[in-house]
């Protein structure tokens, strides 16, 4: 396979929809820059990816924390590495009532879901103005289209990211560089784990969630079809248009009859 000798920087690209996604790059004949916190990890997707012919850099990073977010493309830049595509998939999100969660953990969230993204972003627009092309995927989600009871934080950081990148999208438009927002809704990775969501009721039919591979398939077409979003899967879209045609406290109400735990009465 030939290669299109341009990198493709992905974060969260050890597990999940980053995976899938790092995935189908190397099979298209992108170079990789992979991105994640454990360097064991990095290290075996990276030989897993090299097996499509394509080169991989490892880049081991907290994007939890703002200094190793710069570091990062700073690294990039004095190796003289420009990626034409950029995947801001890392995320995290924190289950429970607002009341009762660690504040700590949800500040981080927000530096990963939010503050760690568009400062990447910042970035690779610096960098790629000036050559007239590049494209953006930003992971959103079906959460970021209704108010998120038991998951209220993870739902705000969603929600910011999609109006975020619709408005940068405007004002990118004559520029050469797109920027495509996808939104997965439930999805068979170890998120859910992550975020403690194990008693959450949108898991008892495990069976029903989308996978991984599917997610990463929508979002890479999407991406270079130069689209503005895509909702992966038949199910999410009818859910966002039913949160499209209910109030802001109705939507919140269905969205917290789904997310809370199992065990829950009321």
């Amino acid at each position: 396979m030939k290669t299109k000798n341009q990198y493709a920087l992905i974060t969260g690209a050890t597990s999940g929809i980053g995976y899938e996604l790092a995935k189908l790059f190397a099979q298209n004949g992108y170079h990789l820059i992979i991105v994640a916190r454990n360097s064991v990890e990095l290290s075996n997707k990276a030989k897993e990816f090299e097996q499509y012919g394509v080169k991989v850099i490892s880049m081991a990073k907290d994007l939890f924390k703002t200094e190793e977010v710069y570091a990062l493309y700073s690294e990039l830049m004095l190796n003289g590495i420009s990626p034409e595509i950029l995947v801001n998939d890392a995320g995290q999100g924190v289950y429970g009532k607002f009341q009762y969660t660690d504040i700590n953990r949800e500040v981080d969230i927000v530096n990963l879901n939010i503050n760690s993204v568009i400062i990447l972003t910042k970035l690779f627009l610096k960098d790629r103005l000036g050559k007239g092309s590049g494209k953006i995927l930003n992971l959103a989600s079906i959460a970021s289209k209704a108010p998120g009871p038991w998951h209220s934080v993870y739902h705000g950081t969603k929600a910011f990211i999609l109006s975020w990148s619709e408005a940068i999208r405007e004002e990118l438009k004559d520029t050469g560089i797109t920027v495509t927002a996808l939104l997965p809704g439930p999805t068979n990775t170890d998120f859910f784990n992550k975020a403690d969501m194990n008693q959450s009721k949108i898991l008892e039919d495990k069976d029903n969630l989308a996978t991984a591979e599917e997610v990463a398939q929508d979002g890479y077409q999407a991406l270079m079809n130069g689209e503005d979003k895509i909702i992966s899967g038949l199910k999410n879209k009818l859910t966002v248009a039913m949160s499209n045609l209910a109030s802001d406290s109705m939507a919140a109400h269905r969205m917290g009859e789904m997310q809370k735990p199992v065990d829950q009465k009321k």
